[in-house]
């Protein structure tokens, strides 16, 4: 048994698929997201696979002490954390001077202050064992701005920077960040963002979450600091930096545009 690893956002897209890949594995679990029922479902369907501990706890990240609440349950319960997943996010899709500022301030609240307050909640715990991991979910928004979901890039360009400077220090700990950068991915996202009509996903072929999440996983078994899903996506980072910002800021604008 490698101990047990908190997954966020476990009720669906790439956090439902970890937590199947983490429970394959032999991983206990602590699943958390909003919806209780799909929680129960999901422990119910993992227990009886793969013969292991789950523990589901219905939490909204957003809302303030919830890393808090989160901390205390595990702690209660006595679970031996050694995985650390941030995966819960959320975007939205428009102009920001149009948009409802409830919505971005939940944006950064959830990929920006939640994740940073639950790695600094359980990386004290994470440190005393010889071998633990940090998996944060991104996305390859972080490599550039994002005309028309201008907050949601920023809040994964964070995550990036914050994972990469973390792992730098985190050198020789025994613990190991590994920032996962997906790109467009079937999921829920997508509806969710209200971005079902943007052309970004119609640019190439979209992975499934499954895939997304074999490979998160297998990239933070390597220590993979940066792990970029999809050979095109690996060229984007290189490739941005061969052109002027304002130009790759209206590609983007381009590209995110609705059909």
């Amino acid at each position: 048994m490698y101990g047990t690893a908190i997954i966020t956002g476990a009720s669906s897209g790439i956090g439902l698929e970890l937590a199947r890949v983490f429970a394959r594995e032999g991983y206990d679990l602590l699943i958390t997201a909003r919806r209780d029922k799909r929680l129960k479902q999901l422990k119910k369907e993992l227990e009886s696979t793969f013969n292991i501990n789950v523990y589901a706890f219905k939490l909204n990240l957003t809302e303030e002490d919830a890393g808090s609440k989160l901390f205390h349950y595990a702690e209660k319960n006595d679970l031996d954390i050694t995985v650390l997943v941030n995966n819960a996010g959320v975007g939205d899709y428009g102009f920001f001077h149009k948009s409802e500022w409830t919505r971005q301030l939940q944006i950064i609240n959830l990929n920006i202050t939640a994740l940073t307050h639950l790695t600094h909640l359980f990386l004290p715990v994470l440190m005393k064992n010889k071998k633990s991991s940090i998996l944060n979910v991104a996305s390859v928004a972080a490599f550039q701005p994002g005309p028309l979901m201008s907050v949601y890039y920023a809040s994964k360009h964070y995550v990036l920077a914050f994972s990469e400077a973390l792992a730098n220090e985190l050198e020789h700990s025994g613990v190991t960040v590994t920032t996962l950068c997906p790109g467009p991915t079937e999921s829920e996202f997508q509806e969710i963002a209200n971005m079902q009509k943007s052309k970004l996903f119609d640019r190439f072929a979209v992975p499934s979450s499954k895939q997304v999440a074999e490979y998160g996983y297998k990239s933070m078994k390597k220590g993979k600091r940066v792990a970029i899903y999809g050979l095109h996506n690996k060229f984007l980072p290189k490739l941005i930096g061969l052109f002027p910002r304002n130009f790759v800021t209206a590609t983007v604008r381009k590209i995110q545009e609705r059909k």
